[in-house]
């Protein structure tokens, strides 16, 4: 269906906000998807923080011109549907992988983060790592544990000596 110039304009405005707004865009083809199906992935991806819309190829592409960012032509044809990381890019990709999986009709075509065009395998890895608070948490461990050790280096000869005390304030005293 053809677009008036209007709605060209309105479409594109959209279009540049979500590019610009995003973390990560991942690119899926969906021929002969049903409606149904369509919806439910958009309710998964947005759980997670993102977006999934469908939309026209010629104008996201003016859109990633635009703002300096290239693809490889071949992501942007047939049907396209791209899902936008607002937030926990890994988080998208994964909701966006497991929504899809088992639908015939999806295939992932690639993506786009931080200046550069991801391919399908990229942006399956994306979806193996763990969610961002997961990934904080096990950062943290890391870089409590040399504080920790520390902690108890310096406290061992002080808790040493205290045995010490304690045990010969239990002894007998000898006659």
């Amino acid at each position: 269906m053809a677009l008036s110039k209007e709605r060209k304009e309105e479409v594109l405005a959209v279009y540049e906000d979500w590019v610009k707004r995003s973390q990560a865009m991942l690119l899926m083809e969906y021929s002969g998807a049903k409606m149904k199906d369509i919806d439910t992935i958009r309710a998964k991806v947005r759980d997670a923080g993102g977006e999934f819309h469908i939309v026209k190829n010629t104008l996201v592409k003016r859109v990633l011109e635009a703002n300096g960012m290239s693809m490889p032509a071949s992501m942007l044809e047939k049907s396209t549907a791209i899902s936008f990381a607002f937030g926990d890019v890994a988080a998208t990709a994964k909701a966006l992988t497991e929504a899809t999986k088992g639908m015939e009709f999806a295939k992932l075509k690639g993506g786009f983060m931080a200046g550069q065009a991801l391919s399908a395998l990229q942006v399956k890895a994306l979806a193996e790592l763990p969610p961002l608070p997961v990934t904080r948490a096990r950062l943290l461990g890391v870089l409590q544990a040399p504080a920790g050790k520390l902690v108890r280096t310096i406290a061992e000869p002080a808790r040493s000596l205290a045995a010490v005390f304690k045990a010969y304030s239990e002894t007998p005293a000898a006659a």
